[in-house]
């Protein structure tokens, strides 16, 4: 890390509106926000740090980081819109991806006709080697060099974008696949080729072998993606390479993303969840729940102990309510992935009333384009956006990026659509459509808090997201939460938290110890060459680093594994005496059962991160200020503790100085989001200008 000003860009791109916060090291902050160009994203990211770099006035030359959020990676394996892959992998092992694993959920239950998901990988462009090794990797059947040859030439026949190979048992001896790997990359020099044992050298063969079929599958869009970007930026003058938030919280570099595009599954999400965690840091509290609503959908996490709860097997697409960690129920990945529920409710996500009569929101969204029938850009559905207007939360004058609000327009689409069908007049219907999301939002909050056995009484939300502010408070109130956090710049939290990170990395590597007996100085040896690996991979040797260890260990005999912290350094047997009683409590927590039976190490995990100049926010000095100073007028709001319209204060957020508070009914608009403070809570204002909401009871 350097003593001298850097300058730093983040850019979230979301499925309505594309993000960017242009941080310094001095704690300085400029954010921008522009609607989302679906057709390419990169013109929109170009567009949004354009013109945040015009509004400061700093030279495009100055920027040393540019660090990006992307759903790249999940759009591609969902909408299937890439080339073609193959697959290759042992004898007798072909049907491996057709076959998977399946978990019907919800409506797919009751589904007579139900027909699975089609591979990731055709079965026409799946090809089968004659080799063979042991779980402990033993070679049962030696790879020969006709055999090489042979399927080298098959793949290169068939002509694939990409190539996936995954031998059984790969994790324990990878030089079958590495063999492999150098003969198609001969063979297909133009084709994006990887291997397990490059990608996730963990054992469980479909999860393995899907993982990196799905690298393999957005690798080449990835790399052309973030090639055509670091181009335009080029354009523009921004030298410095660009850099992607990688799903559990840490940022890899384009390289890196580009050979493990796997690792960006949950980008976005994991920068919101970062954010939330340093914000929770910042006033205090160490139990974070993570609530981040913006234009097409909301997403909830946890943080505990300061830390963000984290898979290792995570769904993409996956069904039901229990986030991305139900097996069966989309395209399973090992990796490590902010644990997240996410549901399609947003500021855009479209309200309709079903075949039943029964009014629904989302998932639907209206995106950025036409967008809800207030943007005035020939959307004709109603909203969630348009029924925050017509109660009043929001200004007519406009929201960030340019957009301005007609009320007309909302209310003609919520009366058509809505109030008609349903016999109600409009604000009705528009109070309703604001129920039903916060309904299904708090779904999302329950699946990482109830459904973990977590009782979120005693955690503080944190909320961002261009609309989260709106329905927070409503939100703690159904889990009886009664101290809420909207941090300043909640609007663009996920690009704050970009700039926030550091560059790190996550390796493993499956080795089954039985820890009685185990050979303390061998196991060190693992945790020492996977730390080794992680700091290569980052460079620079004369940084400051981070490592974390820890273990997948489970009773012998089982199927499935906890993670264990591990303890840096050489291992002595008085530590693996000490692991296997921390694995006893942590399994008694997780399962209530006191298990008397030998443990033993699946899987040894590292994360090394590596510290970089990124943003310090500064503190304000906190006075008792008068918040009146920050009124901005005041408008026609709905609250049910009311019964119905009233006349509200608008405070303007950024006259709102530290030490400034405030009672509800209220609403403080920022330049990016809109707080509701609801009748029956208070408001005030920190030394980071986060304003904290607290309850009747709280307050």
């Amino acid at each position: 890390m350097t003593g001298a000003r850097a300058w730093f860009v983040g850019v979230d791109v979301g499925g309505t509106f594309t993000d960017v916060v242009l941080a310094d090291s001095a704690g300085g902050v400029s954010i921008g926000k522009v609607p989302t160009t679906p057709d390419d994203p990169r013109t929109g990211v170009v567009e949004a740090i354009r013109l945040v770099l015009d509004r400061a006035g700093v030279d495009p030359a100055a920027i040393s980081r540019v660090v990006h959020g992307t759903t790249l990676a999940t759009n591609v394996v969902v909408q299937r819109t890439a080339a073609p892959i193959a697959l290759v992998t042992t004898e007798g092992f072909g049907d491996l991806l057709r076959l998977g694993r399946e978990a019907r959920v919800e409506d797919d239950r009751y589904d007579l006709l139900f027909t699975p998901a089609a591979p990731l990988v055709d079965a026409r462009l799946t090809f089968e080697v004659a080799e063979r090794v042991s779980a402990r990797g033993e070679v049962l059947v030696p790879l020969t060099d006709e055999v090489i040859a042979d399927v080298a030439g098959r793949v290169a026949a068939a002509h694939p974008a990409g190539v996936a190979v995954c031998f059984l048992h790969s994790y324990a001896s990878p030089a079958h696949e590495q063999l492999v790997v150098e003969a198609c990359r001969a063979a297909l020099p133009s084709a994006y080729v990887t291997c397990s044992s490059e990608v996730w050298p963990e054992m469980r063969e479909f999860e393995r072998a899907m993982t990196t079929a799905v690298c393999a599958l957005v690798g080449p869009v990835m790399a052309g993606y973030v090639a055509g970007l670091e181009s335009r930026l080029h354009d523009i003058g921004i030298g410095c390479a660009v850099e992607i938030m990688e799903s559990s919280g840490g940022v890899m570099s384009a390289q890196a993303a580009a050979r493990r595009p796997v690792a960006t599954v949950e980008s976005g999400g994991a920068a919101g969840v970062t954010a939330a965690g340093i914000v929770g840091r910042s006033v205090g509290v160490a139990d974070v729940i993570s609530f981040d609503m913006g234009g097409t959908t909301a997403k909830a996490g946890i943080v505990r102990d300061g830390s963000p709860a984290i898979t290792h097997d995570f769904q993409i697409g996956g069904k039901g309510s229990f986030g991305g960690a139900r097996p069966g129920t989309g395209v399973p990945l090992k990796t490590p992935v902010v644990d997240l529920a996410e549901v399609g409710a947003g500021g855009g996500s479209v309200a309709w009333v079903d075949a039943g009569g029964a009014l629904r929101v989302g998932p639907r969204s209206a995106g950025a384009m036409p967008g809800p029938a207030c943007y005035g850009r020939g959307g004709t559905e109603p909203t969630v956006t348009d029924a925050n207007l017509l109660l009043g939360y929001l200004d007519p004058a406009g929201l960030a990026g340019g957009v301005t609000l007609a009320p007309d327009l909302a209310a003609a689409a919520v009366e058509r659509a809505i109030a008609a069908p349903l016999g109600i007049d409009v604000t009705g219907a528009a109070q309703a459509v604001h129920e039903i999301v916060n309904a299904s939002m708090a779904g999302a909050i329950r699946v990482v808090t109830v459904q973990r056995g977590i009782d979120p009484r005693g955690f503080t939300v944190v909320a961002f997201g261009g609309a989260g502010p709106m329905h927070v408070a409503r939100l703690a109130a159904t889990f009886g939460i009664q101290s809420v956090v909207v941090p300043w710049g909640a609007g663009v939290a996920s690009a704050i938290g970009l700039v926030s990170s550091d560059l790190s990395v996550d390796l493993v590597r499956t080795r089954i110890i039985d820890l009685e007996g185990a050979d303390a100085t061998a196991l060190t040896h693992l945790f020492d060459e996977l730390e080794a690996r992680g700091r290569d991979e980052l460079g620079d040797a004369n940084a400051t680093f981070a490592v974390t260890r820890s273990a997948d260990m489970r009773f012998q005999g089982q199927a499935h594994q906890l993670t264990v912290p591990v303890p840096d350094g050489p291992l002595g047997h008085e530590d693996l005496s000490a692991l296997s009683k921390r694995f006893h409590e942590v399994y008694r927590q997780t399962y209530g059962i006191d298990a008397d039976a030998p443990a033993q190490i699946v899987s040894a995990r590292v994360r090394v991160v590596r510290m970089v100049d990124k943003l310090s926010p500064r503190p304000h000095a906190v006075a008792e200020r008068d918040a009146s100073l920050a009124l901005a007028g005041e408008r026609e709001a709905s609250f049910a503790e009311v019964g119905g319209f009233t006349a509200t204060p608008v405070f303007d957020w950024s006259r709102l100085e530290p030490g400034c508070r405030l009672t509800g009914p209220a609403i403080v608009e920022g330049p990016d989001a809109t707080i509701v403070v609801p009748p029956g809570y208070s408001a005030a204002v920190d030394r980071w200008r986060n304003v904290l909401l607290a309850g009747a009871e709280a307050s």
